[in-house]
């Protein structure tokens, strides 16, 4: 028989790359589409198409006989507002051309402000803010889009880290790590949902495996819940044992909100930072028994690890090679 094949989208971001080395591991063939030549070097049963999302006919042509799309393009944050939802439906109309379902990851921003602690498939969806919106949207337009013969699937997770650079983790909570501080966006007692990024993908390998999914399915996956304390306890853990020991012990900091705030109102980052802030504020985990229901047990790499792990790909102290066995 022959293998099955995925067309990942944005295949030289961080959850791209991750569903690139995932699907391979796993057997599948993989078409991994990216604007340019390949950033990291592509594992063995992957092919580059260095194709723009815009060159329709080229993709198609490309990618015939894909049974599932990924959708792992995120355009830059300040940038949503024009390109979030025209760039999806370009992966949209792919996926409908191609007869393959469409997976995309979603996240929390749909639940807005006034989310409860734990979040499942049948939470309503609260967004207040514009990207909450947008999701919104997103996911109602992939849910209307069936009527015409489109199969998707969303699997919403936590804030994403590892698999590279451009996370919380390294730009702004362990940036400067090596040097023995660790800043914390919000309150040290709030658990906080993340998700690793090798274990998010592995979920998306399970559920694209499936032959008798619905048209249409919204999964979350549950990855790892941590208050602000733990976080920081693991990581000091991490850093300690890749040799980076602070003579005074490691210092911790925090955001200066209210001036990121007053930022905003010439920044348009800092804007769009500020907006989503309530993320480090009010509690939140994602209850992924439903997903496990459906495809099994899942492989979770435990938070220490992988937060270690996370740390090493960023170049951070001294990998040993038990590290890399530990998280793999």
């Amino acid at each position: 028989m022959s293998r099955p094949t995925v067309l990942v989208l944005g295949a030289n971001g961080r959850f791209g790359a991750a569903a690139v080395n995932a699907f391979a591991a796993a057997g599948w063939r993989v078409l991994a589409q990216l604007r340019r030549a390949p950033s990291r070097p592509l594992p063995s049963g992957a092919s580059a198409l260095t194709l723009a999302l815009a060159d329709s006919d080229a993709l198609a042509a490309a990618a015939g006989g894909a049974g599932c799309v990924i959708y792992a393009v995120n355009p830059v944050y300040t940038r949503w507002d024009a390109e979030a939802l025209p760039l999806a439906r370009q992966g949209m109309d792919l996926a409908q051309r191609l007869g393959a379902r469409f997976l995309l990851p979603g996240n929390v921003y749909n639940f807005g402000e006034t989310m409860p602690a734990l979040l499942d498939e049948d939470t309503p969806e609260r967004p207040s803010t514009p990207k909450g919106r947008q999701r919104c949207e997103l996911e109602a337009e992939l849910a209307a889009r069936a009527a015409v013969g489109l199969r998707s699937t969303v699997i919403r997770a936590g804030d994403f880290y590892g698999a590279g650079r451009g996370s919380w983790l390294d730009l702004v909570i362990a940036k400067s790590v090596a040097r023995g501080r660790l800043v914390y966006p919000g309150p040290l007692d709030r658990p906080h949902a993340w998700a690793y990024l090798p274990d998010l993908a592995r979920a998306f390998v399970a559920v694209a495996a499936r032959a008798d999914a619905p048209a249409v399915e919204r999964w979350h996956f549950a990855g790892h819940t941590l208050t602000g304390r733990e976080l920081l306890v693991h990581l000091e853990t991490a850093a300690r044992a890749m040799g980076i020991h602070p003579a005074r012990g490691f210092r911790h900091g925090g955001m200066p909100w209210s001036l990121i705030r007053a930022a905003g109102l010439l920044h348009p980052m800092s804007r769009e930072i500020a907006r989503m802030s309530y993320l480090w504020r009010v509690p939140h985990a994602l209850d992924g028994s439903a997903l496990e229901s459906a495809v099994g047990p899942l492989r979770t790499t435990p938070a220490a690890d992988a937060l270690r792990q996370a740390l090493a790909d960023l170049g951070v102290g001294t990998v040993h090679p038990v590290t890399r066995a530990a998280a793999a």
